[in-house]
C-alpha cells in the first residue's frame, strides 16, 4: 500500500516537462532506440526523438543542415554536410536516426546520419 501510494504521489507532483520528458524515453525504447544519455563516443548508435530546433549552419563552404534530437534524457545533434533543407525536417517531428556518434564540444553529434520520420505519439491517457 505505502508503495502504491508513493507512485501516486509522484504522479500527481510531477511536472508536466518531467512526463513528457519520460513518454519521450519510452517513446524512444520502444523503438529499439538507444537514449542519448547512455551513447558513448565513436559508437554506432540507433536514437529517437523529437525535433527541437532546426539550423543551416555554413561549415567552411560547405551548407550543413544541424538538428537538435531531444529523447527525453538529453539532446544530441544531427548534421547532414551538403543539405540546405530535408523534407519533413522540422522542429516538432519524431525521428529515429541512426550513425556513427561522436563527440563535438562534449557533445553528441552524428554526421549524415541515416533516418526515419515517425508518426507523433497519441495523446496521453
Amino acid at each position: 500500500m505505502a508503495g502504491l501510494l508513493r507512485r501516486l504521489g509522484e504522479r500527481l507532483t510531477r511536472t508536466e516537462t518531467e512526463r513528457d520528458a519520460d513518454e519521450l524515453i519510452e517513446h524512444a525504447r520502444a523503438r529499439g532506440a538507444t537514449t542519448i544519455d547512455n551513447l558513448a563516443d565513436r559508437q554506432i548508435a540507433t536514437v529517437s526523438g523529437a525535433i527541437r530546433a532546426v539550423t543551416l549552419r555554413p561549415r567552411s563552404t560547405v551548407p550543413a543542415l544541424e538538428v537538435e534530437l531531444y529523447d527525453g534524457s538529453q539532446s544530441l545533434t544531427l548534421v547532414w554536410l551538403g543539405r540546405r533543407a530535408i523534407r519533413g525536417i522540422e522542429p516538432g517531428t519524431y525521428l529515429r536516426a541512426t550513425g556513427r556518434v561522436c563527440l563535438r564540444d562534449g557533445e553528441p553529434t552524428i554526421f549524415n546520419p541515416a533516418y526515419d520520420l515517425l508518426p507523433r505519439m497519441g495523446p496521453r491517457p
